[in-house]
């Protein structure tokens, strides 16, 4: 059997490579893409260097895994975000945003629509409804809103 893998390495890889994706999908939550990614890239040069022995292509195998996990951070890193919200803050990106008011304000509360959502709004000094407001805070489900002067 050891004979059989040895002669077809390319293979060995490629099925490797896939079992490892296919795990991936079934939500190891990106430990094993990387590792299939690498044992991809290992059956290609392996296709084009048959010459290459089994403990090159281990070699080649683990460095490639490494450095795509690393790639890939890097990749992250610059994507990331550069107004300061986290994934689980993206209701900060309202901030600046601009609406009017559906009802006046009652003991400071009131409801905006902004996209395709009725917000609660906090506002300190009372307003009435059809005002104009900027968001200029975010307090869990409420915004903290101020007139817009004309």
């Amino acid at each position: 059997m050891i004979e059989l893998i040895a002669s077809q390495a390319m293979w060995f890889w490629l099925c490797f490579g896939g079992v490892l994706l296919i795990l991936e999908m079934l939500g190891t939550g990106g430990y094993l893409l990387w590792s299939g990614v690498a044992a991809l890239v290992v059956a290609l040069l392996v296709w084009m260097l048959p010459g290459l022995s089994w403990e090159w292509q281990g070699i080649l195998f683990a460095a490639m895994t490494v450095v795509c996990a690393v790639l890939w951070r890097n990749w992250q890193r610059r994507r990331q975000r550069t107004d300061g919200t986290t994934p689980n803050q993206m209701n900060h990106k309202l901030i600046g945003l601009r609406s009017h008011l559906l009802t006046d304000t009652e003991d400071g509360f009131s409801r905006i629509r902004l996209a395709d959502g009725s917000w609660r709004i906090h506002s300190a000094t009372p307003l009435p409804a059809g005002t104009e407001v900027e968001v200029i805070a975010v307090d869990g489900i409420t915004l903290t809103v101020r007139a817009v002067s004309r």
